[in-house]
C-alpha cells in the first residue's frame, strides 16, 4: 500500500512553480548546471511531458497547487533551475539549485528526494555528508559532446594549458568544471600548486570573468556559449574524455531509499524523467526553440547548447564506477578532498541494468 502521507519540508533555496504542463512548459535537466544551464533540458521536457503516454496529463502539483493533498506524499526533487512536474502516486515539487555541490549537501541532509548532478559533487558530498547516494547516471549518446570548457578572455595571450602556470582560474568548487581544470592542468603537468584555482559559484564567476579579474574561467554551456559568441571570450579546452568524462549523476536522499513504498515511487518518478528527457533528444528543433525562450540565447547558441545537451538515463555500469573512482582518487591525491572517497559505498541503482527509454523514441 502506497504511503498516503504528504511530507512538508523546507527546501533550501527552493521555488514551486505551479503551470499546467503543455508543449511549451518546461522541467529542466541541466547538463552540469550542470548547475544554470537548466534551459537546455528545460524545452527538452516541456514537450515531452505533455506527449509521452505516460506521462500524459501531468501538472503541478507544488504547495497549495492543484492535486496537493493529504492523500498523496510529495517528492522534492533538487534540480539546478527547475520546472514543473507532477505525477501518478505522487507529487513532485522542484527547488531551485545553482550548481552541483549545495544540492547533494540538501539530499544528504533530507531536505530534497531526487536531484541530477555533474560527476564532482557526489564525490565531493561524499567526503562531507552521508545520508545521499547515487542512483542513476546520465551519459551522452556520443562521448564527441562538451561537458566543460575552459575559456580565456578577448585579448588574452593564453594559448595553451600550459600557459596557466602562475595564472588565475575562476571554477565553482565540487563543481564537473572543476573536475575537468584538475585533469586539464595535471595532463601538462601542472597542479592546483602552480595554477591558482579561485572557488567562485556560477554568477560569481560569469561577473569576475567579465570583469577581467581572473585569468581565464572552467565552466559550462550555455554560458561559455554566449561569452565566446558575444564577448570575443576563447575557447582554450574542450571537456571531452579522458579529462571530462562528461558523465552526470542523479542522487537520492537515503530516507527515500530505506523506505520500500517511497523508494518504489522514487523510481517510476526517475523512470519518467528519463523518458521525458528521451523525448526531448528525439524531437531537437523544439527543445532548441524553447532554449532560445528560456535563457534568451540567440538560435546558434541555443543549437550548439542541445547538440552538447543529450543524455540518457542508466544503470550505473562497473565501468561508469572506476571512471568515477579514478576521478574521485585524483581529487584526493591533489588535495581538493580531505579524505579518500570509496564510490561504490555510494552507489545504489534504482534501474535495472537493462532499463532503456528505446520505447520514447518515436515521433509524437
Amino acid at each position: 500500500m502506497i504511503q498516503q502521507t504528504v511530507i512538508q519540508q523546507t527546501v533550501i533555496q527552493q521555488t514551486v512553480i505551479d503551470k499546467t504542463v503543455t508543449q511549451k512548459t518546461a522541467n529542466t535537466r541541466t547538463v552540469k548546471a550542470k548547475e544554470a544551464t537548466a534551459a537546455r533540458a528545460i524545452a527538452r521536457l516541456g514537450a515531452a511531458l505533455a506527449l509521452i503516454g505516460g506521462l500524459a496529463g501531468l501538472g503541478v502539483a507544488g504547495a497549495g497547487a492543484a492535486g496537493a493533498g493529504a492523500s498523496r506524499p510529495t517528492f522534492v526533487v533538487g534540480q539546478q533551475q527547475s520546472g514543473a512536474l507532477n505525477g501518478a502516486a505522487y507529487n513532485v515539487k522542484f527547488a531551485y539549485f545553482p550548481y552541483g555541490p549545495p544540492l547533494v549537501q540538501a539530499a544528504a541532509a533530507g531536505q530534497i528526494d531526487l536531484g541530477d548532478v555533474g560527476d564532482v559533487p557526489p564525490i565531493n558530498g561524499a567526503g562531507k555528508d552521508p545520508g545521499f547516494k547515487v542512483i542513476a547516471a546520465e551519459v551522452p549518446p556520443s562521448f564527441k559532446q562538451v561537458g566543460d570548457y575552459i575559456i580565456v578572455p578577448k585579448g588574452s595571450k593564453i594559448e595553451t594549458l600550459a600557459e596557466l602556470r602562475g595564472k588565475t582560474v575562476g571554477v565553482p568548487e565540487g563543481s564537473s568544471a572543476n573536475g575537468f581544470l584538475l585533469n586539464a592542468v595535471r595532463s601538462v603537468g601542472l597542479s592546483p600548486t602552480t595554477v591558482k584555482f579561485v572557488n567562485l559559484a556560477p554568477a560569481a564567476l560569469q561577473a569576475a570573468f567579465a570583469s577581467g579579474d581572473i585569468d581565464a574561467a572552467a565552466f559550462w554551456n550555455p554560458q561559455v556559449t554566449l561569452d565566446v559568441e558575444n564577448d570575443g571570450a576563447r575557447i582554450l579546452a574542450l571537456g571531452r574524455p579522458p579529462l571530462d568524462p562528461d558523465v552526470s549523476f542523479y542522487v537520492g536522499a537515503d530516507k527515500d531509499l530505506t523506505n520500500p513504498a517511497r523508494r518504489a515511487m522514487l523510481t517510476d518518478l526517475l523512470e519518467r524523467l528519463a523518458r521525458a528527457y528521451q523525448w526531448g533528444d528525439n524531437h531537437p528543433a523544439i527543445w532548441t526553440q524553447d532554449v532560445e525562450k528560456e535563457t534568451g540565447a540567440d538560435a546558434k547558441s541555443a543549437a550548439i547548447d542541445v547538440a552538447n545537451g543529450k543524455i540518457l538515463v542508466r544503470y550505473i555500469t562497473p565501468s561508469i564506477v572506476s571512471a568515477e573512482q579514478t576521478l574521485a582518487n585524483t581529487f584526493y591525491q591533489a588535495r581538493q578532498i580531505t579524505k579518500p572517497v570509496a564510490v561504490s559505498s555510494i552507489i545504489d541503482n534504482l534501474l535495472p541494468a537493462d532499463f532503456t527509454t528505446a520505447s520514447s523514441a518515436q515521433s509524437n
